[in-house]
C-alpha cells in the first residue's frame, strides 16, 4: 500500500499532463471523422505542422518580446501596489477616498481605452507596459492590503506599547502577515500580465505573440495561431510556477500544509 501511495503521490502533479495527451488523440480523431476545415478547428497535427513551419528563431522572437512587456510590466505593478497597499492601511482616509477609485479604474475595460494610452503615451513600448500595469496591479493591491488589514490586533497594540515606529509595524508585523496573501495576488497577476501584454499587441505592436496571432488570423492561417496560443499557455504556466517556486523557497512557512 506504501508503494502505490508514493506513486500515486509522485503522478499526481503530471494528471493534468496526462489528461491532455490522452485528449489529443480524441481531437485528431474528431477532426479528422467529421472532417473539420482548419479554419475552423484545426487538428493536433495540423498545429504541430504549422509550428514547425515557422522559423525557431521567429518564435523565440515573438515569444521574448510578449515576455518582455509581460515582466516589466508586472514588474511595475509590484512596485505601484505594495506601497499604495502600506499607505491605504495606515490610511482609513485614504482608504476611502482610494479604494472606490481604484475599482472605477479595474471596471473599465483596458481594451476601450488602449487607443487613449497609445495617443496620450505614443505608440513605443509605453503604453504597452502601462495597459499590463493597469491589468495586473488591482489583485496586488487588494491581496496585500487584505493580508495587512489582518495582522491580529493584539500584535498591533503590543507593537505600539514597545513604542514599535510605523515603519516597524509595517515592515516586521504587518507584511508577514500579508505574505500569503501576496503571494496568491502575484500568481493571479503574474497569469494577468500575459493577457495584457497580448491585449496591448493587439492594439499596438509590430512583434509579439499577441501580434503574431492577429497577423495570423487575419490571413486564415489558423494552425499557425494555434502554435502561438499554446506559446502563451506555456508562457503563463511558466510564470505562474516561477512565482510559486520563489514562494517556495523563500516563504515556505506561508505556503498551506498540503502543498508544502
Amino acid at each position: 500500500m506504501s508503494i502505490y501511495l508514493k506513486i500515486k503521490h509522485k503522478l499526481q502533479p503530471m494528471l493534468p499532463f496526462i489528461t491532455l495527451l490522452a485528449l489529443l488523440p480524441v481531437w485528431e480523431f474528431i477532426c479528422w471523422f467529421a472532417k473539420v476545415p482548419n479554419f475552423v478547428l484545426p487538428s493536433p497535427s495540423e498545429i504541430i505542422s504549422a509550428f514547425l513551419n515557422v522559423e525557431i528563431t521567429r518564435w523565440l522572437d515573438h515569444s521574448w518580446a510578449t515576455l518582455r512587456v509581460a515582466l516589466l510590466g508586472f514588474a511595475l505593478s509590484i512596485a505601484i501596489s505594495i506601497p499604495l497597499a502600506v499607505i491605504m492601511v495606515r490610511s482609513q482616509f485614504l482608504t476611502k477616498t482610494l479604494f472606490p477609485l481604484l475599482v472605477v479604474i479595474q471596471s473599465t475595460p483596458v481594451v476601450a481605452i488602449a487607443p487613449l494610452l497609445i495617443v496620450i503615451l505614443g505608440s513605443g513600448e509605453a503604453p504597452r507596459l502601462a495597459i499590463t500595469c493597469l491589468i495586473t496591479f488591482f489583485p496586488l493591491v487588494v491581496a496585500a492590503t487584505t493580508g495587512m488589514l489582518a495582522t491580529p490586533p493584539e500584535l498591533i497594540e503590543l507593537s505600539k506599547s514597545l513604542r514599535a515606529s510605523p515603519v516597524k509595524e509595517i515592515w516586521q508585523i504587518r507584511l508577514p502577515y500579508a505574505i500569503p496573501h501576496i503571494f496568491s495576488g502575484l500568481k493571479v497577476a503574474v497569469t494577468l500580465a500575459i493577457i495584457g501584454a497580448v491585449i496591448a499587441e493587439f492594439v499596438a505592436a509590430e512583434k509579439g505573440l499577441g501580434y503574431f496571432v492577429q497577423f495570423s488570423t487575419s490571413y486564415f492561417k489558423i494552425p499557425q495561431a494555434f502554435a502561438a496560443l499554446i506559446f502563451l499557455s506555456i508562457m503563463s504556466l511558466v510564470l505562474f510556477k516561477a512565482v510559486h517556486w520563489i514562494q517556495t523557497l523563500y516563504f515556505s512557512w506561508s505556503l498551506p500544509a498540503q502543498e508544502k
